[in-house]
């Protein structure tokens, strides 16, 4: 991690996923060199203190918590030694689903968005919290709702029920390694592609494609944090190879795979079976 000439060093902590986004968390790391990704990001400190900027030339400002829109560019600094945070926790949302929507006509209107540390009370200490006490994969992604029901106005996740969707999900989430269209999915609905693609919406959140690249990237992040090789894990994944996760990842989230390196995983408390969230895998991010 470039850091405007400070020592170069690893970000240690975790990520938890679920359809439509993803939290990283951890200790450490510097400034995050200047960059712009897909994902919309909500970024917070353990107390306030994180900084961004949006220029290399450009002073630091510091934040209780930030907003990011997507594809705007930007630099994160978590340093410990300029901020004085002890711990820091970035949330990667889908701009399609509808907490990504609700984000964007409530807070984006203007480039990078000021958090009012009001608006984080309670949510911010609940979510450092359930990762310091180690309370699981689970009660991750509560907390990291939370944030963001905060930031929404309490809008819930969407959780489908439709026998039909539920096929399909089925479907996508074994078949990864292979193409996977529309047609053929939605004939695993028995439904025709115009009729299941209204329905995966209304049920799931977001459209099949980005859908489908999130759960790439949840088993990608999955198989590379239980020990598995980038290469291996981007076939698996369905990935062409582990080139094109990289390149997918850096447009996506602004880093590569290959910035993670394996640590201690966050036990789930529900069984594997369960299809969202997606299994946590412990990681050092090395960017």
């Amino acid at each position: 991690m470039a850091t405007d000439g400070r020592e170069t060093r690893e970000s240690t902590g975790n990520v938890v996923s679920w359809d439509g986004g993803c939290l990283f968390i951890g200790t450490g790391g510097g400034a995050v060199p200047l960059h712009a990704h897909y994902a919309i990001q909500i970024a917070l400190g353990s107390h306030p203190g994180i900084r961004f900027r949006t220029d290399d030339a450009a002073a630091w400002t510091s934040y209780d918590g930030a907003i990011v829109p997507s594809r705007q560019p930007h630099s994160m600094d978590v340093s410990p030694e300029a901020t004085g945070l002890r711990a820091w926790a970035v949330l990667f949302v889908e701009p399609e689903t509808r907490e990504g929507r609700t984000l964007a006509e409530l807070h984006l209107r203007d480039g990078i968005a000021a958090i009012p540390a009001a608006v984080l009370a309670g949510a911010r200490e609940g979510l450092f919290e359930a990762w310091s006490a180690r309370l699981g994969a689970d009660a991750l992604v509560d907390a990291s709702w939370r944030v963001i029901q905060a930031l929404t106005g309490g809008i819930e996740p969407s959780v489908a029920s439709d026998e039909r969707i539920l096929r399909a999900i089925a479907y996508v989430n074994s078949h990864l390694a292979a193409p996977l269209t529309l047609d053929a999915v939605a004939a695993e609905a028995c439904l025709s592609p115009s009729r299941f693609r209204h329905l995966f919406v209304e049920e799931t959140g977001m459209a099949l494609r980005p859908y489908i690249l999130w759960r790439r990237f949840l088993s990608a992040w999955e198989l590379v944090a239980a020990g598995g090789s980038l290469s291996a894990a981007a076939h698996a994944a369905g990935f062409a190879d582990a080139a094109h996760l990289s390149r997918t990842s850096r447009r996506m989230f602004g880093f590569p795979p290959s910035g993670m390196r394996v640590a201690a995983p966050i036990p789930r408390a529900v069984p594997a079976s369960v299809p969202s969230p997606a299994p946590a895998g412990g990681v050092a991010l090395a960017r």
